[in-house]
């Protein structure tokens, strides 16, 4: 939705109604008529726009950030599950308020895979043996006349093996937080069924637990988040 608000604001649309309205007002539509077709070219063009938009898939996600992935979204799923056959109370309350959260890790799991993938594909164009051996081969000595040509060669080299490293280091973290995000999330799901199992057999005060259980779930989602805008930085530089 609010995408859809901004594709009414964008300028070309607007332009595209009043355009489309002239044409018809043009060709003798009463006036009525010719505001009524400007308008709705100018809501069905926000409105494919921002269908486009919602459509638009994810990166093609592979490796080992697929696995994680798919493990992430069994337990997502399975958290819904259990907190739909609960029975009315406290418990239940509180995981169906829980839920958003769940699926804004999820989500954001999903966009870190992305990364991680799209990463994968850079990592896969550069030829660091190439480099590597190109690095070596640059430190032989020289005569003076070329130095300066020589010491221009080294750092384009030496360039692109920092990149190729900043990449690796990055990939490595997205990794290593999917892992994290996807087994707090597993044990997170796992603790609710437990809570459950409890709560059926009357052996549970589910208020503290309830707030560990948040603040389990607070921290998954902060630590997605502060890995998605590292990595964003890194990626910009």
């Amino acid at each position: 939705m609010p995408r859809f608000f901004d594709e009414l604001r964008d300028p070309w649309g607007v332009l595209l109604g009043v355009t489309a309205g002239g044409a018809a007002w043009a060709v003798n539509v009463h006036p009525a008529g010719a505001v009524f077709v400007g308008v709705t070219v100018w809501l069905a063009k926000a409105g494919v726009a921002g269908l486009q938009a919602a459509a638009e898939p994810y990166p093609e996600i592979g490796g080992d950030e697929a696995g994680w992935l798919r493990r992430a979204e069994a337990a997502v799923r399975r958290f819904a599950q259990v907190g739909a056959a609960m029975a009315d109370g406290p418990l239940a309350e509180r995981v169906a308020a829980m839920r958003p959260q769940v699926s804004d890790a999820l989500e954001t799991l999903r966009r870190l895979a992305g990364h991680a993938s799209v990463v994968a594909g850079a990592l896969d164009g550069i030829d660091v043996a190439f480099l590597r051996e190109e690095a070596e081969r640059l430190k032989r000595p020289r005569t003076a006349e070329v130095a300066e040509e020589l010491s221009r060669s080294q750092a384009a080299v030496g360039a692109q093996l920092e990149v190729y490293e900043r990449l690796r280091g990055t990939r490595e973290r997205l990794l290593a937080r999917l892992e994290s995000g996807t087994l707090g999330i597993e044990g997170l799901t796992a603790r609710v069924v437990e809570l459950s199992a409890l709560a059926a057999t009357g052996a549970l005060e589910p208020t503290q637990a309830l707030d560990e259980l948040a603040g389990e779930l607070d921290g998954i989602r902060l630590g997605l988040h502060e890995t998605e805008e590292i990595t964003r930085r890194a990626l910009e530089t």
